[in-house]
């Protein structure tokens, strides 16, 4: 989401001057139509948060180059100018292709964050240290921004929120939850725990997964070149001297015809269908969708949902005051689990029969039908014994350490499957090539 400033006149003529996020300049302009019809002021100008790259001279002659987060190209050149530069020059940069920060850089200024929180230095000072300590350059935008937003009086969760596309939508939402909490520096150590867990498990994944993908990838062209190019040769050459193939060989034959009689609609499917139902998948409602039926999905979906219950859990842990219910920490905890369906569930089950119809929270959420029934009764026992926040703790921690054992009992069944479809293929190409060395056709005159 980009930054936008509007400029208006209202009914007396006076200055109005306000900010909002859009994706971009249409959508802002739309935004900014709307207020002013409600609001009754005429619009007069939006302007963009863009990257401007300066060079100055210091009083002693030294050059200095770098860049800042501006609205305009004169707010940039007076703000030099006033902390005594000379020979000011600054320049927009038209394509700003700001990249995402590697996932391992993230996952280290949590831990950091999280370390320095510990040791209760004021957070600013900390983003301060940070920044000039991060050698990735996306990264280290990525918390000057922070660090210049918070400066200028937003709270946390705005803050990190604007830096959602760049940290990631979790660790976003856990930071700026962080600055609600009351313990920055539990929120800021669960999140970079539950990260690093994350990457440690895709980084196996993909040391576990990388040869027999290769493999496979190489096997399916194999095959692909043997049942479109070679194996048709051979066959018709055996059609020639007309004789009957054997059932094998002529089922394979004809299935190479109809490769190639519709290899366009092939590719053309191949490629369509996992577009379409991506661009389904990344809507709201199909996000929602996604999020219900992966958790129902064998082995893989159980493991996700238990994350999911884990997050909710540990946020909800941090928040927690002890007595009452807490709606808005429910709330938090929800959006910040990583599944639309739940965060759907709960907001639109749970909470209204809370704030309704006064049902407690653990009834309430046996009503939303999202949690395990091992993780509502612990949470009813911590209920009816005044622990609930001991217990969502004793959750979390169960189901993280759970998680964790069946990351590494999957990566080992997805290998297993790999090696039996790999087993699968070269069996049937040796049976077929077999039974193709093995028939001896009938020549003329014999």
């Amino acid at each position: 989401m980009a930054e936008f400033r509007y400029n208006g006149l209202n009914a007396q003529q006076k200055r109005i001057i306000g900010y909002i996020e859009a994706k971009n300049m249409r959508e802002a302009r739309k935004k900014t139509t709307a207020l002013a019809g409600l609001h009754h002021f005429t619009l007069l100008s939006i302007q963009e948060k863009a990257t401007f790259i300066y060079r100055v001279r210091k009083l002693d002659g030294t050059i200095l180059k770098g860049d800042q987060v501006a609205f305009s190209r004169d707010e940039v050149e007076v703000a030099l100018r006033r902390l005594g530069f000379e020979d000011v020059r600054v320049q927009k940069i038209i394509l700003d292709l700001r990249l995402k920060p590697p996932f391992a850089d993230v996952i280290t200024f949590i831990r950091l964050s999280a370390d320095l929180l510990r040791e209760k230095l004021p957070f600013d000072e900390i983003l301060g240290l940070l920044e000039s300590d991060t050698s990735n350059k996306a990264m280290r935008k990525v918390i000057k921004e922070i660090l210049v937003d918070l400066k200028d009086g937003k709270d946390g969760e705005e803050a990190f929120g604007k830096q959602a596309y760049y940290l990631g939508r979790f660790p976003a939402k856990m930071l700026g939850v962080a600055s609600k909490s009351g313990n920055m520096a539990e929120v800021f150590d669960n999140t970079a725990r539950f990260l690093e867990r994350d990457y440690e498990f895709r980084k196996s994944m993909r040391s576990a997964l990388l040869m027999p993908a290769i493999t496979t990838v190489v096997l399916i062209a194999s095959v692909i070149f043997y049942v479109g190019y070679i194996f048709p040769k051979t066959a018709e050459l055996f059609l020639s001297f007309g004789s009957t193939l054997p059932p094998l060989t002529k089922n394979s034959l004809d299935l190479s015809h109809f490769l190639v009689r519709n290899i366009y609609w092939i590719i053309g499917l191949s490629l369509a269908i996992p577009l379409v139902l991506y661009r389904l998948s990344v809507t709201p409602r199909g996000k929602i969708f996604v999020n219900k039926h992966m958790i129902k999905v064998p082995v893989i979906g159980s493991l996700l949902h238990k994350t999911s219950i884990e997050i909710f859990c540990r946020v909800f842990h941090s928040m927690y005051s002890g007595s009452g219910e807490n709606l808005e920490v429910i709330r938090t905890a929800a959006e910040a689990c990583r599944n639309k369906y739940i965060e759907k569930q709960v907001k639109e089950v749970t909470i209204p029969m809370m704030v309704r119809d006064g049902a407690s929270f653990v009834q309430a959420l046996k009503q939303a039908k999202v949690f395990t029934e091992n993780a509502l009764s612990r949470l009813n026992a911590g209920a009816e014994s005044g622990t609930l926040k001991r217990v969502t703790l004793q959750i979390a921690n169960y189901y993280e350490r759970e998680t964790t054992y069946r990351m590494k009992a999957i990566i080992d069944w997805i290998q297993v499957i790999i090696a039996f479809f790999i087993m699968l293929v070269m069996t049937l190409l040796t049976i077929v090539s077999s039974e193709t060395a093995l028939f001896q056709p009938q020549l003329p005159g014999m």
